[in-house]
């Protein structure tokens, strides 16, 4: 993406919002700025959650985004562990485990909330009952460094990432930690079962965390070749100069909705409005395409010439209940073949 289309992005962004924002008698503004802040529970990647702050602090000074950035599993684990200790700390929540919505919405921890245009978004990206919506989406890819492995060897999908020659060459992340990898691992046992995961632990991955950090290790060389990632995080270090190529497997790419919600608890529930209408908005959302090279929910957004439009890709899908109901299962399963 050009400089210029990102500035004229963030400039139709600040356009919208001075008219969004310029009425001094809307009273969920001033209930807002006196309330002072929101406070963000996500799982985006930092550098992505923290523009977003930056971009809502420039659009409402005087409200301050709290950004609380840590991968999927660990937010619900702490947003549950804070309501049992009586703490009421998160606003707005943003995971990538759609199954954490239909456990949040089970338990009435999720405020009834539809941004403005919302109703327009594909079905997979809205509640049937409004409680939450699609933030972004993510497809997970294989990625390679393009210095050491040559583009007629790489890997083309998934089954290639099991032949020997990769032994010791592979990084997975986990879905212990990340909402986008657990399901990423559910869509694979649905293509090809549960011993695809078990041959793949033979080639002894390096496991990290999060879906952003397979970038970074490819991109270093440390490990040439990853066997999952969160595509938005490769594309943005292959901006920044890397030799990281991405390949789209053809049997499919297992597709991650992010939501977001509001909390019933929300103790910033007027900020916290505020934001979700923010986050939602079209010019925001065409910023996450256009900087950050993230699939959105919104049917205006445009998208950069060198990312692949979601309907040109095979995409492989999981039903949020479903992956609410095995999370246990994915998580001991995925430690007793890999060993962590």
């Amino acid at each position: 993406m050009t400089r210029l289309r990102l500035a004229t992005s963030l400039t139709a962004l600040a356009l919208l919002l001075s008219v969004v924002s310029a009425p001094a008698q809307d009273a969920r503004l001033e209930a807002a700025k006196k309330e002072g802040k929101v406070v963000w529970y996500t799982s985006l990647a930092l550098s992505s959650s923290e523009k977003v702050a930056k971009l809502f602090e420039a659009a409402y000074p005087g409200i301050k985004v709290e950004v609380h950035r840590t991968g999927s599993e660990r937010i619900l684990q702490r947003v549950m562990q804070e309501l049992q200790a009586n703490i009421k700390i998160a606003d707005v929540v943003h995971t990538s485990d759609a199954g954490h919505y239909v456990l949040l919405k089970q338990k009435n921890l999720l405020m009834k909330y539809a941004p403005a245009g919302v109703d327009r978004f594909p079905a997979a990206f809205k509640d049937k009952d409004g409680y939450h919506y699609g933030l972004r989406a993510t497809v997970n890819v294989i990625a390679y460094n393009s210095k050491i492995v040559p583009a007629a060897e790489a890997p083309r999908t998934w089954k290639d990432l099991l032949d020997p020659k990769w032994k010791g060459k592979l990084v997975t992340a986990h879905p212990g930690y990340s909402g986008v990898i657990a399901t990423h691992v559910l869509a694979l046992v649905h293509l090809h079962g549960w011993d695809y995961f078990k041959q793949l632990a033979q080639n002894k991955p390096m496991l990290v965390q999060s879906a952003v950090d397979p970038s970074g290790v490819v991109a270093s060389g440390e490990r040439p070749v990853a066997a999952d990632g969160g595509d938005y995080t490769f594309y943005q270090t292959k901006k920044k100069g890397n030799p990281v190529e991405i390949v789209f497997p053809k049997e499919g790419v297992p597709l991650v909705v992010s939501p977001s919600a509001i909390t019933s608890f929300a103790p910033h529930p007027n900020a916290a409005r505020l934001f979700t209408d923010f986050i939602f908005s079209r010019d925001l959302q065409q910023v996450l395409a256009d900087s950050e090279g993230l699939y959105v929910g919104h049917p205006d957004v445009k998208y950069p010439a060198d990312r692949p439009k979601l309907s040109e890709l095979n995409l492989l899908r999981v039903d949020p209940e479903e992956l609410e109901k095995r999370n246990e299962e994915i998580k001991t399963r995925f430690v007793e073949f890999f060993g962590a």
